[in-house]
């Protein structure tokens, strides 16, 4: 069943899911004419294939660690650690262990 969008002024948790990761779906948070907001898990192992968006972004790492490929360079997300990206640039997710990240994807 898929998570409902949070509704202007309602407050949503972000907190790490810990064992409840494997059994979490990524899911929007809200999605809005000009942003959205998505939590993405990443079980160890798993890729988020080579995609871009038109709009910028940004990804904040909420627990475990994750490998960010942006043009074959390989950086390593770790919880706590925030990345920005330009509209238009081609990046690839992979889960190192189990990770949820909080993405924000500015609509153009």
């Amino acid at each position: 069943m898929a998570q409902p969008h949070l509704a202007p002024g309602q407050i949503g948790s972000v907190s790490p899911l810990g064992s409840k990761l494997a059994q979490t779906p990524s899911y929007a948070l809200l999605k809005a004419p000009q942003l959205e907001v998505i939590r993405v898990v990443l079980p160890a192992g798993k890729t988020m294939p080579g995609h871009q968006v038109a709009g910028e972004i940004t990804v904040q790492c909420l627990e475990g660690v994750i490998d960010f490929d942006i043009a074959g360079q390989t950086q390593r997300m770790r919880q706590g650690d925030f990345l920005h990206l330009g509209g238009g640039v081609a990046h690839q997710l992979t889960g190192v262990e189990d990770a949820s990240a909080l993405v924000t994807i500015c609509l153009v």
